[in-house]
């Protein structure tokens, strides 16, 4: 099924919604929906997802990524099918990009997919769970569109 999304971009320049769309496209392709799956993401400041992160994970710091799943809390307004909200911070996925020597976009790309699958069920608290999710994301990531 086609995924349903919206972007908030907060900070860096603007990305191109081919590009957000060929990310989608590649986690379409990937994982398999009984239903319409709708999200929405977020590229934000290290301010505020440092202020996300303290606030529902209780560290006070500046992190990549942050999944919010619906759950019981999540407002009746939102769609029914509304897996949740993807936010990655535009700045610490530069300097990420840096240290690995590749695109920005790349790095977002990777964040995202990641958090999607998050979204999705997946976690990597245990060590098997860690190496099928990143088998996931590589997958993910050379899924030709």
């Amino acid at each position: 099924m086609k995924i349903i999304y919206a972007v908030n971009q907060q900070s860096g320049p603007q990305i191109s919604l081919k590009t957000w769309n060929n990310i989608v496209n590649k986690i379409e392709k990937n994982l398999k929906f009984a239903f319409q799956p709708e999200i929405s993401i977020a590229l934000v400041g290290k301010a505020a997802i440092r202020n996300l992160n303290r606030i529902y994970r209780k560290k006070d710091k500046v992190t990549d990524v942050l999944s919010f799943s619906k759950d019981k809390n999540t407002p009746n307004y939102w769609p029914k099918n509304f897996l949740g909200e993807i936010i990655i911070c535009y700045p610490q996925a530069k300097a990420q990009a840096q240290k690995a020597k590749t695109t920005v976009i790349r790095e977002i790309e990777l964040l995202l997919i990641h958090g999607f699958l998050h979204l999705a069920g997946y976690d990597h608290g245990k060590a098997k769970d860690a190496e099928k999710m990143e088998f996931l994301e590589q997958k993910i990531i050379k899924t030709k569109i």
